[in-house]
Formats: C-alpha cells, structure tokens, sequence
C-alpha cells in the first residue's frame, strides 16, 4: 500500500469516511492512538496542517494543546 503524502482536508476527510478530519485526529490522540495521530498529521498538506493547528488552538481543550502540539513536530 502506497504511503498517503499531501492531501487536503476534503480528501482526507472522503479517505476516512469522516465528517471533520480535525476532530477524528484530535479523538485518536485522546484514545492513546498517538502514532495513528502521528500518521494521519504527516498525511495533510502544508495548508492544512496549518489549518489543524488553528483549529486545535480554537476548538480544543487547552489542556490537550501542548500534548498534541509536540507529536506534530
């Protein structure tokens, strides 16, 4: 199976069956999924990693921030 690299939040979200890729992030890491996290991250493209980080600043808890601020490093 051939590696996803520089999708955009419209493909990843059709890849995942997902409503918001942001939120389906957000909920593995919070599972313990970090390196299913670590994988769907290095998937997005510059844009939309862009657009994770902003969401992740705007819409999740605080306490959450620096921990998935670091695995996206």
């Amino acid at each position: 199976m051939a590696k996803r690299s520089s999708k955009t939040v419209a493909q990843q979200c059709r890849y995942y069956e997902v409503d918001n890729i942001f939120v389906y992030m957000v909920e593995t890491y919070i599972n313990g999924n970090i390196s299913v996290f670590r994988e769907l991250y290095r998937e997005l493209n510059k844009d939309a990693r862009r657009d994770f980080t902003d969401f992740l600043l705007s819409e999740v808890e605080p306490t959450y921030w620096r921990e998935i601020l670091k695995q996206t490093i």
